[in-house]
């Protein structure tokens, strides 16, 4: 055992090898839930040490691992700032997205860790339809429209139209499949981004959830007129 909840922490752990396994005691009378798989290149323990508090779950060593370590004073004069900054930055926003409305705050810290912004002007395209997928977008700000090749006959047809607090670009990483639709910025746009191993890292528990809105995206492209009122009115 490398970390036990609710004790006292003092070290932030960098894998070098190994998996390591996660859970978090929700209550007395229930088992360990499983909150996931720690593999080489990741880090925890940074909770207790960013926070003052104590260990918010056990880790376990589940294969034979090496770690790095970080003390208290090294972790605060090297990475606290910087790393509280951005949580705070994130944090508001994050928690207003749908999908991480059911997301352990442990989970969701995770999330505000990995997150990329970038930046989009007017026109320009996040996403090309046929193209392989590797990110996945949640729009902080701005709008973005998504059209589709609908009728070769035709030119592409807006299918979606994203606001503040939406996301996309989860189909292709779902699915192993190409992009299935062209994403362009409206107007000047800011996205948090995952790339395709955080993105199955981290957002893996809400599977089912970015499912459902799949099924939802699908009957919405195959007929874009009769579901546009629908779709505005759920997402706008």
């Amino acid at each position: 055992m490398c970390i036990r909840d609710r004790d006292e922490g003092d070290n932030l752990y960098v894998i070098d090898s190994g998996t390591l396994t996660c859970v978090r005691q929700m209550a007395p009378d229930q088992e360990p839930k499983f909150l996931k798989d720690y593999q080489p290149g990741e880090a925890f323990g940074e909770l207790a040490l960013l926070y003052n508090a104590p260990r918010a779950a056990t880790i376990t060593a589940k294969t034979d691992c090496i770690l790095w370590s970080l003390d208290r004073a090294t972790f605060t004069n090297i990475v606290k700032n910087a790393a509280m900054k951005k949580r705070s930055k994130y944090e508001e926003f994050l928690k207003s997205v749908k999908i991480f409305g059911t997301v352990e705050n442990y989970e969701l810290m995770k999330v505000m860790d990995a997150v990329k912004p970038m930046e989009y002007k007017a026109g320009e395209v996040l996403i090309k339809e046929g193209d392989e997928g590797n990110i996945f977008f949640l729009l902080e700000s701005g709008e973005a429209i998504a059209t589709k090749n609908l009728d070769p006959a035709k030119p592409p047809q807006e299918v979606m139209n994203y606001k503040k607090g939406a996301y996309f670009g989860e189909l292709a990483l779902l699915k192993n499949t190409p992009r299935a639709a062209t994403v362009t910025a409206k107007t000047d746009c800011v996205c948090l981004t995952l790339d395709r191993h955080s993105f199955k890292r981290l957002l893996g528990p809400l599977d089912e959830i970015l499912k459902r809105n799949t099924e939802v995206y699908q009957r919405y492209v195959s007929k874009p007129q009769s579901n546009q009122q629908l779709y505005h009115n759920n997402r706008g």
